[in-house]
């Protein structure tokens, strides 16, 4: 499978092997080239969502979140959203009409309601994730047909919390 990181074309494959109960990185290529890159060792944790990742022998901690076909990763202060290009994976979450939770976390503020026209890019709700505070934003124009938390609500990662129409 390959990766990509944002909205780059570039694609990204990583070839990982068994090391005990963690996975090493053998092999990183970017568009079909291979790369030098740091000593990686990625082993399990006792929290879910969070794994231990060890570069060049440093180890910390990545929470991660899966969302379609999107890896959420938390680490080292920074969110880096990770795509997979897989033939038959599915589509972005916008175009199913509506919005995910990317990882566990609470809801902050509310920001639209039903029935309430929005602009692409508009803040529709805020919520709380991992001491850090998310918005989540309108992917297109259109009209907000659902709207299933209120502040305060605890939501899981995937839960749909809002659902928009053209």
């Amino acid at each position: 499978m390959e990766w990509g990181i944002g909205e780059s074309s570039e694609r990204y494959s990583a070839v990982m092997s068994n090391e005990g109960e963690a996975m090493s990185l053998a092999t990183f290529m970017k568009d079909g080239e291979k790369l030098e890159s740091s000593s990686l060792l990625v082993s399990s944790d006792d929290f879910p969502g969070r794994l231990v990742v060890e570069i060049d022998g440093t180890p910390m901690f990545a929470h991660v979140a899966r969302v379609g076909d999107d890896w959420w990763v938390h680490l080292d202060g920074r969110i880096h959203v990770i795509r997979g290009h897989e033939p038959g994976g599915s589509q972005d979450q916008a175009t199913n009409g509506g919005l995910s939770a990317p990882m566990p976390g609470t809801i902050l503020e509310v920001l639209v309601k039903q029935g309430q026209r929005v602009r692409e890019g508009q803040t529709l709700l805020v919520m709380e994730a991992m001491k850090m505070e998310h918005k989540i934003l309108a992917p297109s124009g259109g009209e907000v047909s659902t709207v299933h938390y209120n502040e305060g609500d605890r939501v899981d990662m995937g839960s749909v919390l809002i659902e928009m129409t053209d």
